[in-house]
């Protein structure tokens, strides 16, 4: 029986401001440079590109598409990871993918980000852990980000 692979990584923020607005900073080259990497190209179509670009010591880009997407609701994009791990996760087809749904909830919009097909072994729990710090730090500065730009 094959291995079933390592669970995916979940991790949900709330953010007290209006759908369109959470939605947009997935979608919008110009807000994802403003919480998640350095710049990004987005087709926001299903099979559009979805490519976002770290510059600096540990420069990547993650070449993804868009697999799924319903606007102000969710989207699903497939990812390539940076270097250290590019042989594990990259290939022809990326192996993992995220998906993003926003949710209302009595505090305001539940984002619940979950990044999923994860491999097992010691290598896969390396690079799980590694996205697992980069999604966690990224969510919580897209909360901030967003309330900045709504309240300066």
């Amino acid at each position: 029986m094959p291995d079933e692979g390592l669970d995916p990584i979940l991790i949900q923020v709330t953010v007290p401001l209006p759908i369109p607005m959470i939605y947009g900073a997935f979608t919008d080259p110009a807000q994802l440079a403003g919480w998640l990497c350095d710049a990004a190209r987005v087709e926001p179509r299903v099979g559009g590109e979805y490519v976002l670009v770290w510059s600096g010591s540990e420069a990547f880009e993650s070449r993804g598409r868009i697999l799924e997407m319903h606007p102000d609701v969710d989207i699903d994009f497939s990812w390539t990871a940076p270097p250290a791990y590019a042989a594990l996760m990259n290939g022809p087809d990326a192996k993992t993918h995220v998906y993003v749904r926003l949710t209302e909830s009595p505090e305001g919009i539940d984002v619940t980000l979950e990044h999923s097909g994860w491999g097992s072994g010691a290598a896969w729990e390396e690079a799980r852990s590694w996205h697992f710090h980069l999604w966690d730090e990224r969510l919580h500065q897209l909360k901030d980000y967003l309330i900045k730009a709504a309240y300066g």
